[in-house]
């Protein structure tokens, strides 16, 4: 039994004669040479192992899509040498292996008498390799490549093998592609090569004739070179003389410029000696000014050193003053607070004395009273009453202020939870800030919706949720890509409503109004979010799930309700790795339509076809909308705490403040019993108090008399200490004068060696004045003296250099005199620089007339003439090869295009006569630019499909896919009995034709690929139509797959037909 993936083809070959594989000796007369007699495949693709057995004219290979048709085409190009790149499927060969597998076998035998060709082509997956045998016998790719050459197959031409995914690349053929793919596929190969040699010859003749014109262009522009140089040999000789003159006035230069920087040398040399002798005058007038400035400089000195000696005298002395005059101040205090003293003492005694007669008369006062005041009443009964109120009233505000002391502390505590509680609510905000800053970030136009609708709420009529990124909170943030990967992006930033209308209505407002980009979702009518699994999840735990999509996360009621109904997130398992590793397993077991694993997300589909699972898994993208989110139900429980501390708060607020409202009463009625006490206790001891108060009264007034104080001692007193104090201060001032009197004479000693300082000053600065006058005076000489010093230095090196340079000039030696024939020679030009200059400047200046002339022109001259005569036959012979070129390409185009025109004239009956048995124009020609230009050469197809359009060449963008394939089956139909080629491959060419048009092609290519004498054709098709004309010729294979396939080697095809046949009779039968 095979496996699901596995395909075995049953190879059904339709005819009236041919029950079996052809194998007698009359089918394989009527293959060609180079045609297809078996096709092997081992696990290549999806096939683990078949064998094709085609025949010999048309084959066509039917099957339903998927089943392995364009398979076997792939195993014809890669079996014959083809490169993937052929097919358009894959661009490594390895990719043809079948999965799982590590090497794929492709098998070809070809008809060639008097033995086969099996061509066998092993592919392995290990470095995208590939092993090649013919006859079972290892070999290279080049031999198979020429083998495959030498029969005329050409798997990369696409008038020959055309497969699905190139179908529409052969329209896209340009004329000059389409003229070389049909002269490799029907031509002769001598066509080809004779297409090959016109475009090479054309191309050398090109070069030749650029060659020819560019030489020739050389040749005449030496000839008038060397007419110059007849010129130039006569200018050479003038130019020789000047050249001469030149010399000698460049001999003579040196020796002027020697004697002129010579006679320099001996100007600056006598102004050195004469500045010497002014610099040693100056340094001798200098010398007794610098004695002089040094002796005023000691006396200044000696001064300053005695000023400095006063000046810390009279310091001293002053000092001393300082303290006279603080002693003297100190004194005068000393006297006043004496007299302070005996003011305060006669205050005293004032105050003593006016306190008696204040005593006196408050104690005549209250003994006036006292007499005035009867007999107190009992008053014992009513003080009792007070204190018993009193009492009671204690008792209860110490019962309220534990009551209020109670309540304020549950106050506090819960206070703080509320504290506790808004904190986290804020960290929770934070969270969902962080949401809306993602949101604005990523689809600003959706936040600015946001914005607007949480502004206006009131105008919906039902519940609208925010979009479902802000209302989706994870449970685990690491399961947010679960989800993420199974909503869509769209979905994700959608709004979600639970009426329609509004829905529409906030559409309006924000596409049509605001013109913005937003999504919305309306949930359904009947609420899905309660929906249950198909199973319950328990059931999936040995597969490694632990959960459906809806338990990872919270979300409202309407989102929630949605994704059920949209996503089926109730139903969606979640898995871990172990639901990776046994994959297969879960989806032959389950049934489940998608898996999610720890990093991948599995989709599973049932054929239509063939009712087999397939699965597609992709990798998980990493979340990026919901990996922060808010814990609902922790927000929600925060919420309602919340509210109830709220309201515990407002109750316990309202105790507290009828608590203090009667504590307030309380104390008012304490304040008034106090009162009351207080009146009742002051009426009964108000005697007692009197006679109490003027017994203490009595006492104060005798202790009064007895403080007196006499203020005739305390005066006399005073002045004594007056006394003495202003004999000291007599003393202070007698030994301050004698200070004053010291420090003014130091002061005046002072002054007046300041005067003699400044006078020494004045001398010191006019002398230092003079000397600096000197020193750049002398300075001045130095400098001069050591310039003209270095000038000297500078002259006697440039003489020397100057000397040497001329003697070079004349190729003299350093101890020879300049000779005679110089000295007469010199005395004929100029003696002036100046006039040498301008000697030289004329002369070089007739000689620059002759630029480019030296004693090598008349070698040129007969080098240049040498060369010509060279050229001159080189282009000779040129010429002559051009002429032999041209030659040949009129013999070798005559050879190519006359019977290219004769192929074309045929190719072009052929193709007009179909177009013209399905009511259409079809025209087939060679398209020439420039009749020399060989590779320009190129066939134009032109076709007209309604009669009331004109023709119009066959283009990919001017035809429709119908048209396209119609024209490009129709032309290869018409090289079918031109063809040189063994055998044609064309892959589902009728996709894009209408039931006409398929009809009338198939019929063309039944009688066209059944003729005698016609190459092997292979059309490949997932459908034919009904009712469609066969012919014996043809061989039909039928390509089935599925779980219930015999294997290819238990298949019979007598067995299946006798079968069928027996079970017709018995329908009949009934």
């Amino acid at each position: 039994m095979a496996t699901p993936g596995s395909r075995q083809p049953v190879v059904c070959q339709r005819g009236g004669s041919i029950p079996r594989p052809l194998r007698s000796a009359e089918a394989r007369s009527r293959f060609i040479e180079g045609s297809i007699v078996k096709i092997f495949m081992e696990n290549f693709l999806t096939y683990d192992i078949c064998e094709v057995r085609p025949g010999p004219n048309l084959n066509m290979i039917v099957g339903a899509n998927g089943t392995g048709k364009s398979s076997i085409v792939c195993a014809i190009c890669l079996g014959l040498a083809g490169k993937p790149s052929f097919i358009g499927r894959a661009d490594k060969v390895a990719l043809f292996v079948k999965q799982g597998c590590l090497k794929a076998v492709v098998e070809i035998e070809l008809f060639k008498p008097p033995e086969n060709i099996i061509i066998t082509r092993e592919i392995h997956v290990v470095n995208n390799s590939s092993a090649w045998f013919i006859n079972k016998k290892p070999t290279t790719l080049k031999t198979v490549e020429e083998q495959i050459a030498a029969l005329n197959i050409q798997v990369d031409n696409l008038c020959q093998f055309l497969p699905q995914d190139k179908v529409g690349e052969f329209a896209k053929l340009s004329k000059i592609e389409l003229l070389e793919a049909t002269e490799k596929s029907i031509g002769s190969p001598e066509i080809y090569q004779y297409h090959c040699e016109l475009k090479n010859f054309r191309e050398k003749e090109r070069e030749l004739e650029n060659l020819c014109r560019d030489k020739a262009i050389a040749l005449e522009k030496m000839r008038q070179r060397v007419e110059r140089y007849k010129q130039d040999v006569e200018r050479y000789h003038e130019r020789k003389r000047h050249l001469d003159s030149i010399e000698m006035l460049e001999r003579k230069r040196p020796w002027v410029e020697y004697e002129n920087v010579r006679q320099r040398h001996e100007e600056v040399k006598q102004s050195r000696e004469q500045a010497k002798e002014e610099l040693k005058s100056l340094k001798e007038k200098q010398s007794p000014v610098t004695k002089k400035i040094q002796e005023t400089e000691e006396y200044f000195e000696s001064l300053d050193k005695k000023i400095r000696d006063k000046a810390a005298e009279i310091k001293d002395t002053s000092q001393k003053c300082k303290q006279k005059q603080d002693a003297l101040e100190m004194k005068d205090k000393q006297i006043e607070e004496i007299n302070q003293a005996l003011r305060m003492k006669k205050y005293e005694e004032m105050d003593r004395k006016r306190k008696i007669q204040n005593t006196q008369k408050v104690i005549e006062d209250w003994k006036n009273e006292l007499n005035t005041i009867a007999d107190c009443e009992n008053l014992q009964p009513q003080i009792d009453a007070v204190n018993n109120e009193l009492k009671k009233l204690q008792e209860e505000r110490t019962n309220i202020d534990i009551d209020i002391s109670d309540l304020t502390a549950q106050k506090m505590n819960q206070e703080r939870e509320m504290k506790r509680i808004i904190d986290r609510l804020g960290q929770l905000n934070n969270i969902m800030n962080m949401k809306e800053e993602n949101l604005k970030v990523r689809f600003r136009d959706t936040h600015s919706a946001l914005m607007w609708l949480r502004q206006n709420k009131d105008k919906f009529k039902k519940r609208v949720c925010e979009p479902m990124m802000l209302e989706i909170n994870m449970k685990d943030n690491k399961h947010a890509k679960y989800v993420e990967n199974h909503i869509s992006a769209n979905d994700m930033r959608a709004f979600v409503f639970e009426s329609q209308e509004d829905m529409e209505a906030f559409l309006v407002e924000i596409r049509d109004h605001q013109k913005l980009r937003v999504n919305a979702v309306c949930a359904p009518a009947a609420s899905c979010a309660e929906s249950l699994p198909s199973r319950p999840i328990e059931e999936l735990c040995r597969y490694g799930f632990f959960s459906y999509l809806r338990e990872l996360f919270d979300a409202p009621h309407p989102v929630m309700s949605y994704l059920c109904a949209q996503y089926r997130i109730h139903d969606v398992p979640v898995g871990t790795e172990k639901t990776r590793n046994m994959i297969e397993r879960v989806i032959q077991e389950t049934k489940l339509r998608q898996i999610y694993t720890a990093e991948e997300k599995y989709i599973v589909k049932v054929s239509a076809y063939t009712n087999l699972t397939l699965s597609t898994n992709s990798s998980l993208r990493t979340a990026q909308f919901l990996t922060s989110s808010v814990d609902t139900d922790e927000r929600r429980q925060l919420e309602n705490e919340q509210q109830d501390i709220n309201n515990r708060i407002k109750s316990l607020d309202m105790r507290l403040t009828t608590l203090f409202a009667r504590q307030k009463q309380l104390e008012h009625r304490d304040n008034e019993l106090r009162q009351q006490k207080k009146e009742l206790f002051e009426r009964g001891n108000k005697k007692r108090q009197l006679e109490s108060k003027i017994g203490v009264k009595y006492d104060s007034l005798r202790q009064l008399e007895q403080d007196a104080i006499n203020l005739e001692k305390e005066s006399q007193q005073a002045n004594a200490k007056i006394k003495e104090i202003n004999i000291q201060k007599v003393r202070l001032v007698t030994e301050l004068m004698h200070l004053v009197k010291n420090c003014i004479s130091l002061n005046i000693l002072k002054a007046d060696l300041v005067l003699q300082s400044t006078a020494v000053a004045a001398e010191k600065n006019r002398l230092e004045s003079e000397y600096k006058a000197a020193s750049v005076q002398l300075r001045t000489s130095e400098q001069r003296f050591r310039e003209l010093d270095d000038m000297k230095r500078v002259l006697t090196e440039n003489c020397k250099e100057l000397l040497n340079k001329a003697r070079q000039v004349c190729k003299l030696s350093p101890d020879q005199h300049l000779p005679k024939e110089f000295q007469i020679a010199f005395q004929a030009l100029p003696n002036t620089l100046e006039e040498i200059d301008a000697c030289l400047n004329e002369e070089r200046t007739r000689a620059s007339c002759f630029t480019g002339l030296n004693a090598s022109v008349v070698e040129d001259y007969n080098k240049q003439t040498e060369e010509i005569q060279q050229l001159t036959e080189f282009l000779e012979k040129k010429k002559n090869e051009l002429d032999t070129y041209k030659q040949n390409i009129s013999k070798v185009k005559e050879r190519w295009l006359n019977p290219l025109k004769s192929l074309i004239e045929q190719i072009n009956e052929k193709f007009s006569s179909f177009f013209s048995s399905m009511q259409c124009v079809g025209e087939v020609d060679l398209h020439v630019e420039n009749e020399e230009e060989y590779d320009k050469y190129g066939i134009r197809i032109r076709v007209k499909f309604h009669s009331s359009t004109e023709l119009h060449e066959l283009t990919p963008f001017h035809q429709s896919g119908g048209e396209k394939s119609v024209s490009t089956m129709l032309y290869l139909m018409s090289l079918q009995e031109l063809n040189k080629c063994p055998f044609r491959v064309v892959d589902e060419i009728n996709q894009g034709m209408d039931p006409i048009n398929e009809r009338r092609v198939f019929e063309m290519v039944v009688k066209t690929a059944c003729k005698e004498s016609t190459s092997q054709y292979f059309l490949i098709t997932p459908k034919l139509l009904r009712n469609l004309t066969y012919n014996d010729k043809m061989t039909v294979l039928f390509v089935y797959n599925g779980p219930f396939m015999l294997d290819a080697d238990k298949w019979n095809l007598k067995s299946f037909c006798k079968r069928r046949r027996r079970l017709g009779r018995m329908d009949d039968e009934q």
